[in-house]
């Protein structure tokens, strides 16, 4: 005590650790991963399915420390002790649970940070699955990726993920924003930017974002073609979907989703949204059994997708899509 309040010790980034404390340090750090890795990740760490997201995601805040396939990381931060390692090698390293708590949780000492955000585990997911193929990652398959556009061309907050078009890249997990409320997609923004909606990967672009960026990349959006068609007849349509879109299920409290989700009402377009996408956020919402208050505006949701029976999850947001 008396050696570290005398100010001797030396912590200057610049100096390095000692090979022996470099070696206690990581020893501890990697046992700790370890075990709590293998008590309280989930047993599907990983999900592979779609990675525009979490590859928009890690060029954004990620890169500047790790570097990229045809990336270098920033000086800067190679300045640290320790400094961040090249995942295309560090990443073999670990197991998928292993790297899926280091997301989710970061590492002390180091300057890992945690997730923004701890209740998008399906983001965490999605990153382990990106981060698994760094090692194999040519650096046009990672620009493919990553959508790299002019950053001074209209939207180029947006459409690295969204596209310019607004229809996502075809990719399973992002929305299609084309033909959305533009009222929607600004609170939505806003909502990302001052942290009432969880989402670390919009989060992270929401809060660059000016107010007049944000009003015109609504505006935009707003007016691509998308969403919102008008609804005719849809083949081999699900009654039961059909039901709850239009009417709700009563016996469950549960409203029907036209009430609030139709062309011109103040909340989000559904009518052919994503299904995959609908699905993903409706089982998102439903979460755990920590309970919620239906009082608070944000937790609306949460309680409306747990009144959903399970097995309809699916078939309504291939109805809610082909409308």
């Amino acid at each position: 005590m008396l050696f570290a309040w005398s100010g001797v010790m030396n912590l200057a980034a610049s100096s390095g650790h000692w090979k022996i404390t470099d070696w206690f340090l990581h020893w501890a750090m990697r046992s700790s991963v370890r075990t709590h890795a293998a008590f309280t990740s989930p047993d599907d760490p990983a999900d592979a399915r779609s990675l525009v997201s979490a590859a928009g995601h890690f060029a954004n805040s990620c890169a500047v420390c790790h570097g990229a396939p045809g990336v270098k990381p920033s000086p800067v931060m190679q300045a640290a002790t320790p400094p961040a390692p090249n995942l295309a090698v560090n990443a073999k390293e670990w197991t998928d649970k292993q790297l899926f708590w280091i997301l989710q949780h970061g590492v002390k000492y180091t300057g890992m940070p945690a997730w923004a955000v701890q209740d998008r585990p399906d983001e965490v997911r999605r990153m382990v699955a990106f981060v698994r193929r760094l090692p194999g990652m040519t650096p046009a398959q990672y620009a493919a990726l990553v959508g790299e556009s002019d950053p001074a061309a209209p939207l180029s907050q947006c459409a690295g993920c969204h596209g310019s078009d607004g229809r996502g890249r075809n990719a399973p997990d992002m929305p299609i924003l084309g033909g959305q409320s533009q009222a929607a997609l600004l609170a939505a923004l806003q909502g990302y930017a001052n942290g009432t909606r969880s989402s670390a990967v919009m989060q992270q672009v929401a809060m660059r974002m000016t107010p007049e960026q944000m009003r015109a990349a609504a505006d935009a959006y707003a007016a691509m073609p998308g969403l919102g068609a008008a609804p005719g007849p849809i083949p081999n349509a699900d009654a039961a979907a059909a039901r709850i879109v239009e009417q709700g299920l009563p016996a469950k409290q549960l409203p029907a989703c036209a009430s609030c989700h139709a062309p011109g009402k103040p909340y989000p377009v559904l009518a052919g949204q994503r299904a995959s996408y609908i699905a993903q956020r409706l089982r998102q919402w439903r979460g755990d059994d920590t309970v919620v208050d239906a009082r608070k505006s944000h937790a609306t949701m949460p309680v409306i997708a747990r009144r959903i029976p399970d097995e309809m999850i699916d078939p309504l947001a291939r109805y809610l899509a082909g409308r």
